[in-house]
């Protein structure tokens, strides 16, 4: 079931009523129904994966049970190991079967030797990375006695599947999201309001901006030999907006729907494009994602507190693992390997803890200097999208090869007026991400000492944006990962 669908419309207030005027006054039977809607918005797209999602819940939660009552150190790692080995079992069959398949072929085939192999034609299930990586997370923080295990099956099965970040997160640490399902919860109208402002704004950032630029980056990527440099790089640029406006609008509206229902996800995307360095830019890009990797990879690889060699290994071994759980493509460990590369050197110098505090925080403008790093590493990140985007390496470098000729200094082709009025329409959004850049989200704060009018024109003019503007209707990116 997709967010922006009719489907969800429809879903959505069905759930909310139920929840707050029919099982409010019973937890287990809140958490209940949030299981039962879960399942049946996960289902909607494909009902045959639920069984994944049961499985993998009742293999944490027996990790977690069978963690409780043991002391023994073998033990309670061959539990652990249980959970890991399952969990990426899955995912690996799913996502990298094909994957591993092909390349092995090719390599044998590469020294001469042929040999033969039957690719599957499997689907992916869709959030596959995403509830996996959340389930981890509670076997791993319970054998390092983070956590508690909990013994009630069903609050730990919403936790695994709970439906507004079960298909693309955030990726919720039991720690912060499994012991919300414990608490009773009662109606706060300040936090729901606020939850549908947010809504409301990933709505805008998918339909109005992201769906927009869709259209156009895949003109130009599907056909990009026939384009001047010019051209690819207003491309690039609208697959910058289009990736950012679709995840983080997922997240956005994710993050809101949570509100609605008394729960508190965790801040997914922090402003990226406003970033002084690349180092910052993680920080503020799928912080969901960035932040498991750190303390579940990287730190236990020995983090940056070893030497340079052991710095530069665990960087790289980060970032293309990160690139690799995008997708079983080598354009993806190529972006992971290429963001190593712009991280790196920071690290190395000890500047990757500049810059913790908002760009130009408290003013109406950044300093010329800001300005200028800030460009830099937009357009790093531009072209590392690139490679995120190409069918394949050979593509991405073709792509990059056109943007750095002679025809970047020529006018770009402009297909027609939708796509000016979509770079118009890029350059209000940045207004406006720049504006509420120090909020949880851009219009976290807007209009809220507005006189009444004034306030909800400014909502039903956003309402008509979605509707008037809003481009041809794209899946979520982050939906086949």
């Amino acid at each position: 079931m997709l967010f922006n669908s009719i489907d969800f419309a429809i879903f959505l207030p069905i759930v909310f009523f139920l929840y707050w005027f029919v099982v409010n006054r019973n937890l287990k039977l809140q958490n209940f129904l949030i299981v039962a809607a879960s399942y049946l918005f996960y289902g909607w797209w494909d009902w045959r994966f639920l069984s994944l999602i049961l499985f993998s819940t009742v293999v944490d939660y027996s990790v977690g049970r069978g963690l409780l009552k043991q002391e023994n150190p073998t033990k309670r790692k061959l539990l652990l190991w249980t959970s890991i080995l399952i969990n990426l079992g899955f995912l690996g069959f799913f996502k990298y079967y094909n994957f591993f398949l092909d390349n092995f072929i090719a390599a044998f085939s590469f020294f001469g030797t042929e040999i033969k192999g039957s690719s599957l034609n499997v689907v992916i299930p869709v959030g596959i990375s995403f509830y996996t990586f959340q389930t981890l997370s509670y076997s791993i923080d319970v054998y390092k006695r983070k956590l508690e295990p909990t013994k009630d099956f069903i609050a730990f099965s919403a936790f695994v599947s709970f439906f507004p970040q079960l298909v693309a997160g955030p990726i919720e640490r039991a720690t912060h999201l499994l012991p919300q399902f414990y608490k009773k919860r009662t109606f706060d109208y300040s936090k729901a309001v606020d939850g549908l402002r947010q809504i409301l704004y990933g709505l805008f950032k998918k339909i109005v901006i992201a769906d927009n630029c869709a259209e156009f980056a895949n003109l130009i990527f599907n056909n990009s030999s026939d384009y001047s440099g010019s051209t690819l790089v207003l491309g690039a640029i609208f697959f910058t907006f289009q990736i950012y406006c679709d995840f983080s609008g997922y997240s956005d509206i994710a993050i809101g729907t949570s509100r609605l229902f008394g729960f508190d996800l965790m801040q997914n995307f922090n402003f990226p494009y406003f970033s002084r360095n690349m180092a910052e830019f993680w920080r503020r890009w799928h912080i969901s994602l960035n932040t498991w990797f750190r303390d579940y990879l990287y730190i236990p690889l020995g983090g940056s507190r070893g030497g340079t060699w052991m710095k530069v290994r665990n960087t790289f071994v980060i970032f293309i693992v990160s690139g690799f759980w995008h997708g079983a493509n080598w354009t993806f460990i190529v972006w992971g390997a290429l963001n190593a590369v712009y991280f790196l050197p920071i690290l190395l110098a000890k500047k990757n803890r500049n810059y913790l505090e908002t760009v130009a925080q408290g003013k109406a403008l950044p300093s010329v200097k800001e300005f200028l790093y800030m460009l830099l590493t937009f357009c790093l990140t531009v072209i590392a999208w690139v490679f995120f985007r190409a069918n394949n390496i050979e593509h991405a470098l073709n792509y990059l090869s056109g943007i750095f000729s002679f025809s970047l200094f020529t006018l770009p082709t402009i297909q027609n007026k939708l796509e000016l009025v979509t770079i118009f329409l890029i350059l209000i959004f940045i207004l406006i991400e720049w504006n509420g850049r120090e909020g949880q989200y851009a219009i976290y704060d807007l209009g809220l000492k507005w006189k009444s009018p004034f306030r909800y024109a400014m909502y039903i003019s956003i309402i008509v944006a979605i509707i008037m503007l809003g481009g041809k209707e794209q899946q979520f990116i982050y939906f086949q990962f």
